[in-house]
């Protein structure tokens, strides 16, 4: 098994690992369970710090950690890669109208973090129903909620 973690370049990179961290529900300390060799490195390095301002831990250890990595440039054109976050659990059995409760409570939470709101589809279709909202986080990088 390989390990690995999503790098993020961020001009402001405690920012975004801020917005991050309150988005996904990721802490800025690393996990003491699982015991893994990772968790152990993570910790190690914390040194007398009691966190990082750069990365952000899923506090179960199960998911990657986050790094947000300084880089002076300015994000051009489109993200290559992007989140998209399911508050609604893809809970297929959802009315359209509670599904879009769900997500635009969810989207102003992330608002009220510093995302801004690019876009909202969906559709009622009972045989196809869907609706997500294209946001920015604080730095421009586009991702999804649904």
């Amino acid at each position: 098994m390989t390990f690995w973690q999503l790098t993020i370049n961020a001009k402001e990179p405690a920012r975004l690992a801020q917005f991050w961290a309150a988005a996904l529900g990721y802490t800025a300390v690393p996990p003491g369970a699982p015991d893994t060799s990772w968790n152990r490195h993570y910790r190690a390095r914390l040194g007398d710090s009691p966190a990082f301002a750069d990365r952000i831990f899923d506090p179960e250890g199960l998911r990657p950690p986050i790094w947000f990595q300084p880089s002076p440039e300015e994000r051009t054109g489109p993200n290559r890669l992007h989140l998209d976050l399911y508050p609604t659990g893809r809970d297929t059995t959802l009315t359209y109208e509670r599904m879009v409760e769900i997500v635009d409570a969810r989207v102003a939470e992330l608002v009220e973090l510093g995302a801004t709101v690019e876009r909202s589809e969906g559709s009622d279709d009972p045989d196809d129903a869907f609706y997500w909202v294209v946001l920015n986080d604080p730095e421009g990088n586009v991702f999804c909620v649904s």
